[in-house]
């Protein structure tokens, strides 16, 4: 596992490892993978590319069979010529880079939904469901801000118009003059992609709401969990965005995997898994259930069996990969309003949006 321990994403990172460690456990109790108990070796990548290229030449010198996790799209970029190089697969549980998947690591697979599918979904609803005209963004300055950005631009139709677009630093908090900069181009909705989940998100959804901005707030995708929004308060702004998991909602509710899982984790940590424990949780299932199917753990054979492959009885339920290495699942818009979260209605993506 290279995940963040400390920082602004610190939080964010064991909570991912902590769904990793729950998986694992129901995983060895059930006798492990083809007689093997699995081990958990995990790493502090800091959210910096450079740390985590040394992290993950230290796990890859203690001999670990795959590496998991990543919060940041530069950290997993990062370390992709090194794995590469390594011989040993990559699952990206979080980050949503496009250059992940077909980039310098042909074999790589992500959990999480990319920025194709984000950027697909978020103009959808601001086009369609919102009818927005006039769109402002707030983008983080990296590889995975500025990219979303560019893909909901791409799926924007021609009649909406992009009047602002500000840019901040992961680490940053205060978004005061970047809002006074959006409200006075007038826009009728606003996009924002802000991972700092510990920190900026929940920071931003404040400030927001503290400027009363009287026109409809979508959050990237994945960005809002309920950790967010427990930390941003119940005076933040009402917030829309679309995800892949709600634990307690259906059909999640009712899946058998899903049910084991949240019972361990539950009982291992006195919380509800998020999505994010949720995306790491599902790395090692589909990790583990590959590595039985190819009787191997070697790189090239388990990638295999992943891409263009389907996975039952996991945590998401049913799911199947795309031939590049990207999980499918539906995705479903949700409102955020007073700390309650709705699930609303199933966003529809084409299969051409999954394979980008």
């Amino acid at each position: 596992m290279l995940v963040p321990l400390s920082g602004a994403a610190g939080p964010n990172g064991k909570n991912v490892l902590e769904g990793v460690q729950a998986q694992v456990d129901i995983i060895n109790d059930e006798g492990g993978v083809d007689g093997r108990k699995i081990e958990v070796v995990s790493r502090d990548d800091q959210s910096t590319p450079a740390t985590g290229v040394s992290m993950a030449t230290e796990l890859i010198d203690e001999g670990v069979d795959v590496i998991m996790g990543g919060w940041n799209s530069p950290v997993t970029l990062a370390i992709q010529p090194i794995t590469v190089r390594a011989d040993v697969l990559n699952i990206t549980s979080i980050p949503q880079n496009a250059s992940i998947l077909g980039g310098a690591d042909e074999t790589a697979v992500r959990m999480n939904a990319g920025n194709a599918i984000g950027g697909y979904t978020a103009a959808k609803y601001l086009s369609d469901t919102v009818g927005a005209k006039r769109v402002a963004m707030l983008l983080q300055n990296d590889a995975y801000g500025l990219d979303a950005g560019e893909f909901v631009k791409k799926n924007l139709p021609d009649d909406v118009e992009v009047v602002a677009e500000e840019k901040f630093e992961y680490t940053d908090t205060d978004f005061r003059v970047a809002i006074s900069n959006v409200l006075a181009a007038k826009p009728d909705a606003l996009y924002s992609a802000n991972a700092a989940e510990s920190s900026g998100q929940p920071a931003l959804m404040q400030q927001l709401g503290a400027s009363n901005i009287g026109f409809p707030y979508f959050a990237g995708t994945g960005t809002v969990s309920h950790t967010v929004v427990e930390t941003a308060g119940a005076d933040a702004v009402d917030t829309i965005s679309a995800d892949l998991y709600f634990p307690d909602a259906e059909p999640w509710a009712s899946y058998e995997r899903n049910v084991t899982f949240m019972k361990r984790f539950e009982a291992d940590n006195s919380a509800t898994p998020d999505k994010f424990a949720a995306l790491g949780a599902q790395s090692v299932e589909v990790w583990s259930q590959a590595v039985a199917a190819a009787g191997s753990a070697e790189r090239q054979k388990v990638a295999d069996e992943i891409h263009g492959g389907s996975f039952k009885n996991t945590i998401l339920g049913d799911v199947t990969f795309t031939e590049k290495g990207q999980q499918i699942f539906p995705m479903y818009a949700f409102k955020v309003s007073a700390q309650e979260i709705t699930v609303l209605d199933q966003i529809e993506i084409p299969e051409k949006i999954w394979e980008e």
